[in-house]
């Protein structure tokens, strides 16, 4: 189907002060130009009209399933091959603390589907930041959470190389190594730049390929659990709480993501409706991923051998099936995971600074789209992961590498928060038209739960990945004066 919009997947026209306007249609501009767009700016350098209605063949909208498959894409990246043996220390409770994480990215999934019906444009959290708190606010939701996005996309291509190792021996050549994580980053990186019918597709073939191999082992190993192999409910020496407490901050990371469908809320079809149910289902299909196959693991290896493993996914199934298999197949697992993560995440690493960039609060060059996508935005966070992962490799700093991975966890929760106190800013505004009465003690409670929640991921990162993140979004100031004063002589 061609991305132009129907009537009913077009939203009512921003009028002033942030209302649609009556009768959800676009009122024509004074200057008898084009009406307003979908995403509030006027089209962008190189980007005459929408251009999904310039070249249909290549930018297409977002149904459900694909808005689902990136959400859950995005959350389950390459984690999920190695998190049983992280929390296995400190007992079966780490499952507990799983349901309290899992309740905590359902509220936060809630908000966000609360957020994207009010505003279905491209940003996310941006887009609701900037409307209940003003620019500066917009500015720090886009600027820390474009950072998140490609730190992160360097930390999944380092991460991808060790899987690739199985099936291609590299023999510790840098050369090599360097090459190959950059392939894992350049190639959905190129995808993307195909427009966003083949996101799309990838997304979708790569979540399919994913799951299906996973749910076999999350479900199958539930046949071969043997008490045995549990381990003790808490570790010697820890209280119930502490060991809550300990496994959720190794945990934390593994929800980032949940709000994938609304930062590409633009370019999912009746996005009003679709980017609540994608991103509720999304989260659910994650949870259900993550605790089934956590649990699996932990019953099918035994509790000695999982403290000390390095794949424990390879070593349910071979526990499972017998024979030394596994490592192999589960190396494709956790490639095709970590591809699929990285073509998401690619493609919302452009979107946040695209809607920044129309409203002036980014360069103008990251508004320029073409097939649908933000190619310069793409481009530049490649480029930018790319350095990264060449210098990790070069300059032998794994510890300021992991350092920086904690980093976007910390980045990725200033919009949680920013988004959250929004919502609760619209609850609390008493304008009718942003408040459901019949909702909103219900409404509020979520939103509450949601900022407690990703107060909790930004505590759970640690003293120094809040320390050095702080300082990433000190930086942002400086680039949000610069583009300030600009917008201000362009006025003047």
């Amino acid at each position: 189907m061609s991305t132009a919009t129907t009537p009913q997947d077009t939203p009512p026209a921003p009028r002033p002060g942030g209302e649609p306007a009556p009768g959800g249609g676009e009122p024509p501009r004074p200057d008898g130009g084009e009406p307003a767009r979908q995403d509030g700016g006027a089209p962008a350098p190189g980007d005459a009209g929408d251009p999904a209605q310039r070249d249909g063949r290549h930018a297409r909208r977002f149904g459900l399933p694909v808005a689902t498959a990136l959400v859950m894409g995005n959350i389950i990246g390459g984690g999920i091959f190695l998190l049983p043996a992280s929390v296995a220390p400190y007992g079966t409770i780490s499952l507990v603390a799983f349901g309290v994480l899992t309740l905590g990215a359902l509220a936060l999934a809630l908000v966000f589907g609360r957020l994207a019906r009010r505003h279905p444009r491209t940003g996310g959290p941006y887009v609701y930041a900037r409307e209940a708190f003003g620019d500066f606010a917009g500015f720090l939701a886009a600027w820390s959470y474009w950072i998140t996005t490609w730190v992160s996309n360097a930390a999944l291509a380092v991460a991808a190389v060790g899987y690739l190792d199985v099936l291609v021996p590299l023999h510790g050549s840098t050369p090599a190594t360097i090459a190959a994580a950059l392939a894992l980053q350049w190639l959905p990186a190129l995808a993307n730049l195909a427009g966003t019918r083949y996101v799309g597709a990838v997304q979708l073939v790569a979540t399919v390929l994913k799951f299906v191999p996973l749910l076999l082992v999350a479900v199958g190993g539930l046949f071969f659990l043997d008490g045995d192999n549990l381990g003790p409910f808490l570790a010697e020496g820890d209280s119930a709480l502490g060991a809550v407490s300990a496994s959720a901050a190794i945990l934390l990371f593994s929800y980032l993501g949940v709000e994938s469908a609304a930062v590409s809320a633009g370019e999912v079809r009746d996005a009003r409706r679709n980017v609540g149910r994608a991103t509720v289902l999304g989260t659910l299909g994650a949870a259900l991923i993550y605790l089934l196959g956590t649990l699996s693991v932990f019953g099918t290896v035994a509790h000695d051998r999982l403290v000390g493993s390095g794949a424990p996914f390879s070593d349910a199934v071979n526990a499972m099936v017998g024979g030394s298999w596994g490592g192999t197949a589960i190396a494709c697992m956790a490639l095709v995971s970590m591809v699929g993560a990285l073509n998401g995440w690619t493609l919302l690493s452009a979107q946040t600074p695209y809607a920044a960039a129309r409203d002036g609060l980014f360069p103008r060059a990251f508004a320029r789209r073409r097939r649908g996508v933000p190619t310069v935005g793409v481009a530049v966070t490649v480029v930018l992961a790319s350095l990264l992962t060449v210098y990790n490799y070069t300059a032998g700093t794994q510890r300021v590498f992991e350092v920086l991975v904690l980093v976007t966890t910390f980045t990725a929760t200033v919009p949680y928060l920013l988004s959250t106190a929004a919502q609760i800013h619209f609850l609390l505004s008493g304008r009718p038209e942003r408040v459901d009465r019949g909702r909103l003690v219900r409404d509020m409670v979520l939103a509450l739960a949601a900022f407690a929640f990703s107060l909790w991921l930004a505590a759970g990162s640690g003293y120094a990945a809040v320390y050095q993140g702080v300082l990433f979004l000190f930086a942002g100031v400086l680039v949000y004066a610069c583009m300030s004063a600009r917008r201000n002589r362009a006025t003047t």
